[in-house]
C-alpha cells in the first residue's frame, strides 16, 4: 500500500503529469461511481471511443498512480472506484483497458470491479477463473 509521502517519490506514481492524471482520474471516478451500472456503461463506452488497448504494464502505471493519490483507492471495499479511475488515467493517455464488474464463483457471494489487459487482471490476487464477468467495456466487450 503506497502513503501520500510516497506520490512524490520518483516511481511511485509516476512523474508530476501522471499524478495529476491519477488525481483527475481519481475525482472523475468517485462522481462516476455513483450513477447507476448502465449509467457507468454507457459513460465509458462513450470515453473509450478511438482509444488503443493498454498493454498490462500501461494499466498497471495507472493503477500504481491511482493508489499513489487516493489511499481510499487501496481499500478492500473500494474496486469500482480504483477500477474506474484506472480507466479513466488511461484514456488521459489515450490507451484503454478491459473494465469489467462482475461476481465470485464460489461462496461467498461477492461483487467485484477491475481492469484487464491483454486478456489478464491487473494486480488481482484471485486468478481469471476466480469472477464471472457480468459487465465488460473494452476491446473484448
Amino acid at each position: 500500500m503506497s502513503s501520500r509521502e510516497d506520490a512524490g517519490r520518483p516511481g511511485r506514481g509516476g512523474t508530476w503529469g501522471a499524478r495529476l492524471r491519477a488525481r483527475c482520474a481519481v475525482g472523475a471516478a468517485r462522481v462516476l461511481a455513483r450513477r447507476s451500472p448502465a449509467g457507468i456503461r454507457t459513460v465509458l463506452e462513450r470515453l473509450r471511443g478511438g482509444a488503443r488497448p493498454a498493454s498490462h504494464a500501461e494499466a498497471e502505471r495507472a493503477l500504481e498512480s491511482v493508489l499513489a493519490v487516493s489511499l481510499r483507492c487501496a481499500g478492500p471495499e473500494a474496486c469500482l472506484v480504483r477500477s474506474l479511475a484506472v480507466v479513466l488515467a488511461c484514456r488521459l493517455r489515450g490507451t484503454w483497458p478491459t473494465w469489467c464488474v462482475g461476481v465470485r464463483v464460489r461462496p461467498p457471494f461477492g461483487a467485484h470491479a477491475w481492469v484487464e489487459a491483454e486478456g489478464r487482471p491487473v494486480a488481482e490476487a484471485a486468478g481469471p477463473d476466480y469472477f464471472r464477468r457480468l459487465i465488460v467495456v473494452g476491446d473484448s466487450g
